[in-house]
């Protein structure tokens, strides 16, 4: 089964990637890695999640504004490679949560992506992480999700 495939049987048809928001190029290959620039909650060109996890925005919203990140940056890996199944494994997802300075559940937050990435690619979607909060992400997204994968 690809994971394509399994994407599907989850319901969930990738989006064309999202242009990017800056002067920066979304995906770089170098040697055996692909790096994903940070993406945020767009969907059908529109930031869905915007504002504060904590205060706008409950843990759980979060989490789904992480999973849409993920799902961004995946098409943004298959447009940049051709196809998801030349993945071997993710390496680092970096995700960034615009919060109060004294929110303190990031962590959680951006289970949102990495349970995602677990749940379609299995053992290869587990990784090292780091989960970070800031005080604004742009276009006021309330999630932003970068990652490394190996190819």
């Amino acid at each position: 089964m690809t994971v394509e495939d399994t994407l599907s049987q989850l319901g969930i048809t990738l989006p064309s990637p999202p242009a990017p928001a800056g002067s920066y190029v979304p995906v770089v290959v170098s040697g055996n890695l692909a790096f994903v620039a940070g993406q945020i909650p767009m969907e059908a060109g529109q930031v869905k999640f915007r504002g504060k996890v904590g205060k706008d925005l409950s843990v759980e919203a979060g989490q789904q504004a992480a999973r849409l990140c993920t799902i961004n940056a995946l098409a943004q890996l298959k447009s940049a490679l051709g196809s998801l199944d030349r993945i071997k494994r993710f390496v680092k997802v970096t995700g960034f949560v615009s919060c109060d300075p004294t929110f303190s559940d990031q962590p959680k937050v951006i289970n949102g992506a990495s349970d995602f990435l677990v749940q379609v690619f299995e053992e290869k979607g587990r990784h090292a992480r780091a989960a970070v909060g800031v005080n604004s992400l742009p276009l006021d997204s309330a999630v932003e999700v970068e990652f490394i994968a190996e190819i």
